[in-house]
């Protein structure tokens, strides 16, 4: 609802500065032939801004840019994707930071291992993703030298492992 008031009022915005364009345009071309097609050019610029801003929006769960949507932000515009998978095998943290980083899925390869706030969207959006194999998933965030968090994505309990040689499951993610 919100989004959608935003967008009425930029384009009620955007067609008073059309309407004030227009008078001014006719009060400086005499020529009402140029001043019709240059009116039709505006309006047709409008109609395309318009269908641009509300097919660009995106949703949770929907397929997009290399992954599935799992986070967006208030514009509709930019958020986050999982990949479509977990990547093959179980890691020490160290060697899931580097996976992540080294994933490349659908033309993309800026994916990296989830901060634990973002392991936390996934984990809420979890069926909305999908193709989970393990339950328990590194973060890259540390909470020391020795450890760094992790997520059970059995019941979404976020705890630290005092033990970065733990083998956990990966999903990476990036943004869009």
């Amino acid at each position: 609802m919100v989004q959608t008031k935003r967008q009425i009022l930029y384009i009620a915005t955007v067609f008073t500065n059309l309407q004030h364009q227009t008078a001014i345009i006719m009060q400086l071309h005499a020529n009402a032939r140029f001043a019709r097609l240059w009116i039709m050019f505006l309006f047709t610029s409008l109609s395309m801004v318009t269908v641009s801003a509300v097919s660009s929006a995106v949703s949770i769960g929907q397929r997009y840019q290399g992954g599935i949507v799992f986070y967006v932000d208030e514009s509709r515009q930019h958020g986050l994707v999982a990949a479509t998978r977990d990547l093959p095998g179980e890691y020490d943290w160290q060697g899931a930071k580097d996976a992540g980083e080294r994933f490349v899925d659908g033309g993309f390869s800026d994916w990296y291992l989830p901060g634990k706030w973002e392991l936390n969207e996934l984990y809420k959006h979890k069926s909305a993703v999908g193709g989970f194999s393990g339950y328990t998933y590194w973060s890259s965030t540390e909470y020391s030298a020795l450890g760094a968090w992790l997520q059970y994505f059995s019941n979404g309990l976020q705890i630290y492992d005092g033990n970065k040689d733990s083998r956990l499951c990966v999903r990476a993610v990036r943004a869009f």
